[in-house]
Formats: structure tokens, C-alpha cells, sequence
């Protein structure tokens, strides 16, 4: 599904108009075309797009010397998120298309920007976004005059955009608008110098820049992931050295998450066929896969390029791989061996087991160690060392009592901690 534009808080009177560009050519490489560059698996047009879009734009408009099938399937993701297209092959086009009371959003070709950011400093009206002449001129961006540069973006007025009818033809439009917005006074606003030394603001000319970026850009959209147990270390590492070449591969996130949903699959074979040690440990790959797979599409979201909401399968997909962890330990149980022993009664401890790791961490999802409860792979490796060495029933059921005694131990401080604050308000 395509990424739905989220509303801006501010209201404005007109609509709001995008305008990017695809005719500026890779340095180096005069028929390949700097906004077509791919960083993560997709160009970085899409990526302007996703921010316009952002960005409340109702009609993108495309300046670009022909209709390309890269264009066409740019249109198609613009029209699925409720925006209209358009592509132009002069800068003259563009009047007709932004109405005196609109507002245009102007992104230079190749600039590629964390959307937080670019939303933080677009979205509340006309400006110019600007750096230092030396800053700017080094990172490839365009002179405004002898102390600023442009930083590659801005919002102006749609009254200026007539301004275009009295320069010649051969002007690049997004020279001339930045003109025309100086000589007009719309506010400047110097772009914070941490952006570009961070990489969350950079100009893409060629293919060497690119995929010099993609790494960082991967490492950006996940500095937030939740790092806080061993198995989701490991899937962010996975994220940060695989992901640039997964992603420009074209491997989208639902493919390993079909992977993992295989794995598991083996898994449950290999419990069925009496291997439930081997079964234990794909299980904990399967989740892993699971997770990798989620951070990409995490990836995908935060740089608008994907639907924003959290997919109804991942959570069947945890509720899944929990029911075959279950699963194999009923058929690792060695109580169905002994006569007299009710049918199912093996399922009891796994069940539990799993109930509690669950109520244990929506109890308390602030506790760093109740992460590690979340944590299948942790949970994998750990009875696929139980079910090799030790008695695995005994195990189980211990497992469950020490959850037990744990929760009751925490409910105890969560009500101490209550009564104490509740005292020092008395007493306040």
C-alpha cells in the first residue's frame, strides 16, 4: 500500500502545489538523470514525492523533458495517495497549474532529506531554506549571494510563480524561482549546520554519493529501534550492514517476512518428525527474520514510502510463532509417555508459559529486563539448550513458577511505590 499524506497543522487558503525535477544528469554519466539515483531500493524522486505528500501537496508537478515508465510509476503513487500529477517541459507550464493563493513547494533535484526534519522546517509556510556560501557550495548547492547558499528547498508564495513569464525560456525554474523569492523577501531560514554533518540533509549527484549515503541513511531510520535485548540487537545490526544491499536489490520487507513465515513452517516440521532441539532453533531464526523484517519496513514508513500504519499480520505473525513454540514443547514433553495421563495435559505448562511472558511485559514495558521476555530468539536459543540437557518438564514448570514469583514481586514494589507517592502528596 502507498503512504497516505499526513494533514499539516497549519491550514493554508489555496492548495499546495510540489514542484520537482528530473533533468538534471549524474555527473559523469550524461544519460542517466540525478533524480532517478536509487537509495534504498527506490529513487529519489519517490522520496521527494513521499515528502511532498508529507507535506499536504494536492498536485505534484514534474518538470522533465519526456513521460518515462519511471514517471508513470511515480504518477501512479501520487494518484493512490489522493494527489494530482502532472509533468511539464518548461518552466512556462507551471503557471497555469499554481493559482495566485496557492503555495509552492520547491525541492532541488537530488536533495535527499530525513522527512522529520524537512517537515519541522516546510511546513509553516513561505521560506527559503539557507547555509553558509562555504557550506553550501562544498555539498553541491546553489549560490544565493555572497554569505548563503540554498539548502535545496523551499515554500513561496504561488502569486510569484508569474514571475516565470518574463525571464527567458532556457532559465532552469528552480534557479529562477529561488530569484524571484529573494527579490520578493520571503523569509529566510539557515538550515541547522548538525543536519548536514549528521547526513540528514544531503545533495545525491552521482552513484558513488549514493551509495555512499545509503548506509547512513539506513543507520539514521534506525538509531531509534528498541536495542534493548539480545535479539533485537542482532536484527538491527543485520538492518545496518544488510539492509542498504537488500533494499537496492529490491527486496521488500513482506519477502523475508515470507521467509521467516517458512522457517517457522520447518520448524514445526521438524518437531513433528521428532527434532524438536532443531525445531527450537529455527523458531528463534524465524524470529529473527521477523524482525529484520519489520525494521525495514520501519524503514519504509519513516521515509514515506510505505503505508504508515502497523500491518494486522505482524501481530498475527507473533501470536503464530508463539503457538508453535507451544507446540513443540507439547510434543517435547515427556508426560504423554507415562499411562494414566490425561490427553493435553502437556499443553498446560507451554500455554502458561507463554501467557506470562506476554502479561509480564505489558505489566511493566518500562523494566529493561522485561524486553528479554519479548525476546523469542532469546526464548529459541534457551529451550533448544533445555531440550538437549536438561529435564525438559522440570524445566518448563520451573520456568513458570519463577514468572510467577517475579510478577508477584513487582505487583508488591508497584504498590509500595503508589503508597509512597501517595504519602509524600499527603504530606505536600
Amino acid at each position: 500500500m502507498q503512504q497516505k499524506p499526513t494533514k499539516l497543522q497549519k491550514e493554508v487558503a489555496g492548495l499546495r502545489v510540489a514542484l520537482l525535477s528530473l533533468m538534471d544528469a549524474v555527473v559523469g554519466e550524461p544519460h542517466a538523470l540525478r533524480g532517478l539515483l536509487p537509495i534504498g531500493g527506490r529513487s529519489i524522486l519517490r522520496h521527494q514525492l513521499g515528502l511532498a505528500m508529507a507535506l499536504g501537496c494536492a498536485r505534484i508537478v514534474v518538470l522533465a523533458e519526456t513521460l518515462t515508465g519511471d514517471l508513470v510509476a511515480l504518477q501512479h503513487a501520487a494518484e493512490a495517495g489522493g494527489a494530482r500529477f502532472h509533468v511539464i517541459a518548461s518552466a512556462r507550464a507551471l503557471a497555469p497549474l499554481v493559482a495566485a493563493e496557492d503555495e509552492l513547494l520547491v525541492l532541488g533535484e537530488g536533495l535527499l532529506a530525513m522527512p522529520e526534519d524537512a517537515l519541522h522546517l516546510l511546513g509553516d509556510g513561505p521560506v527559503i531554506l539557507t547555509m553558509p556560501v562555504e557550506t553550501g557550495l562544498v555539498a553541491g548547492f546553489e549560490r544565493i549571494d555572497i554569505n548563503s547558499a540554498s539548502a535545496g528547498a523551499m515554500v513561496l508564495p504561488g502569486k510569484l510563480v508569474a514571475g516565470l513569464g518574463d525571464l527567458p525560456g532556457d532559465w532552469n525554474p528552480g534557479s529562477a524561482l529561488l530569484r524571484i523569492a529573494v527579490q520578493s523577501r520571503v523569509i529566510q531560514r539557515e538550515l541547522p549546520g548538525l543536519l548536514l554533518d549528521q547526513g540528514r540533509w544531503r545533495l545525491i549527484r552521482d552513484e558513488a554519493e549514493a551509495h555512499h549515503a545509503e548506509p547512513g541513511w539506513v543507520r539514521l531510520h534506525t538509531a531509534g529501534a528498541h536495542l534493548r535485548s539480545p535479539g533485537l540487537w542482532i536484527a538491527a545490526n543485520v538492518v545496518r550492514w544488510l539492509g542498504p544491499a537488500l533494499l537496492h536489490a529490491g527486496t521488500r520487507p513482506y519477502v523475508i517476512a515470507l521467509a521467516a513465515a517458512i522457517t517457522a513452517l520447518l520448524a514445526a516440521g521438524a518437531g513433528w518428525f521428532g527434532w524438536p532441539s532443531i525445531g527450537f532453533a529455527l523458531l528463534a531464526l524465524a524470529w529473527l527474520m521477523q524482525q529484520v523484517a519489520g525494521l525495514l519496513a520501519r524503514v519504509e514508513r519513516d521515509s514515506l514510502l510505505a503505508w504508515s500504519g502497523r500491518a494486522p499480520l505482524d501481530v498475527a505473525a507473533e501470536w503464530g510463532l508463539d503457538a508453535v513454540f507451544i507446540m513443540l514443547c507439547a510434543w517435547r514433553s515427556e508426560i504423554p509417555a507415562a499411562t494414566g495421563v490425561p490427553w493435553g495435559i502437556a499443553w498446560f505448562p507451554p500455554v502458561v508459559l507463554f501467557l506470562l511472558l506476554r502479561l509480564l511485559w505489558r505489566l511493566q514495558p518500562d523494566e529493561g529486563w522485561t524486553w528479554w521476555l519479548t525476546d523469542r530468539f532469546v526464548a529459541g536459543v534457551m529451550l533448544t539448550g533445555f531440550s538437549m540437557l536438561l529435564p525438559f518438564d522440570f524445566v518448563l514448570r520451573a520456568l513458570v513458577v519463577s514468572l510467577m514469583v517475579a510478577g508477584l514481586i513487582f505487583a508488591r514494589l508497584g504498590d509500595a511505590q503508589g503508597e509512597d507517592i501517595a504519602g509524600r502528596k499527603k504530606q505536600a
